[in-house]
């Protein structure tokens, strides 16, 4: 069997840590920012970590684990 192609799509919005943990960026930053909070966007750049629930999924489609 031929070997499983990493998902390209996933690969841009996914990145891994040294330890092997999943990282993502945040959303609600592309629009409609004048309502929100100075803090708050400040906070929608900063990276977090990939649920539990949906890692599993993700790991799957990176193909890098």
């Amino acid at each position: 069997m031929p070997k499983m192609k990493t998902h390209k799509g996933t690969a841009k919005r996914f990145r891994r840590t040294g330890t092997g943990k999943l990282m993502r960026a945040k959303a609600f930053k592309s629009h409609i920012l004048t309502k929100k909070s100075q803090k708050r966007i400040r906070n929608f750049r900063k990276e977090t970590v990939v649920s539990e629930a949906d890692a599993k999924n993700v790991a799957a489609r990176l193909n890098n684990h």
